[in-house]
């Protein structure tokens, strides 16, 4: 993925990627990766839309002061620059999702559709874990604490891209080693100050008209699953789609699964959120 954008914000230059013609899509990555988590779909999406996927403050080639400064208002620009203020179609994951519903809420009239993958949503309940995973939580603590980001990255690798309850390196190779380089520049760039969006958004989510395919893994954390199945009853125009043997990142783990759930929602993503249409 080249970066091919450099938009001011503020303090901030956000490195974005950017390809292909027509309505636009913009990917917003998790908060243990960046943007070439999405590098199979982006460049599916290309061929028959602007493809857009961008570096978020504190993670990848986007540099930023520490600033507060708001999440959405930076997806907007983005969106105003590369796209002219277009609405777009949303695909994110985790924390991006939190952003996604956030600017939906927000400004509905820019976001005609959202494909979501274990959204994060501010304001839900706060989760309870079950033993096994509480313990994996503590050694992050742990080596928090420390300042081992070594030790911090393996152990979110363990939780996001292993799944919690799932064998420690069950996934590896090229996939592992893109996690871990991802995560860990991460954990390394300094702080760029808060996200200042302040969005009730799950109390709120029965306000999204949009379309919208919640999607999760079968080996993400139960509480993930669980808030997935409630994202998408209460939103008026949302269907869930449970995605077996993967866990927090199947745009990683499993890209030729994603790829083709994705390309079947933007051909029609009203039609792809009824019961039994998508594959």
């Amino acid at each position: 993925m080249q970066y091919s954008h450099q938009i001011t914000v503020g303090q901030a230059t956000l490195a974005a990627a950017v390809t292909g013609v027509g309505s636009p899509v913009v990917f917003l990555h998790a908060a243990v990766c960046d943007s070439r988590m999405w590098q199979q779909q982006w460049r599916a999406v290309a061929e028959d839309h602007t493809a857009i996927a961008y570096d978020r403050r504190g993670f990848g080639a986007t540099r930023a002061e520490r600033q507060d400064h708001s999440a959405v208002a930076d997806l907007l620009t983005v969106l105003d620059i590369v796209a002219g203020g277009e609405p777009a179609i949303l695909v994110a994951c985790s924390q991006g999702g939190r952003v996604a519903l956030d600017a939906a809420l927000l400004h509905p009239d820019r976001v005609c559709g959202l494909f979501l993958i274990s959204p994060s949503v501010a304001a839900a309940p706060e989760p309870s874990y079950p033993p096994d995973i509480a313990a994996m939580l503590a050694q992050q603590r742990l080596a928090e604490a420390a300042g081992d980001l070594d030790q911090l990255n393996a152990v979110k690798a363990r939780l996001w891209l292993d799944g919690p309850l799932q064998p420690e390196n069950r996934v590896t190779g090229e996939k592992r080693a893109l996690f871990l380089e991802m995560n860990g520049a991460a954990l390394r760039l300094p702080p760029c100050g808060a996200n200042i969006d302040t969005v009730s958004a799950y109390q709120r989510l029965g306000e999204i008209a949009a379309p919208a395919l919640i999607i999760c893994g079968s080996f993400d954390f139960p509480h993930i699953q669980e808030r997935c199945r409630n994202i998408a009853g209460m939103m008026p125009n949302a269907a869930f789609h449970p995605l077996p043997g993967t866990a927090h990142l199947p745009s990683l783990e499993q890209p030729a699964s994603i790829t083709g759930l994705l390309l079947s929602f933007l051909q029609n993503p009203r039609e792809a959120i009824q019961p039994g249409r998508m594959p």
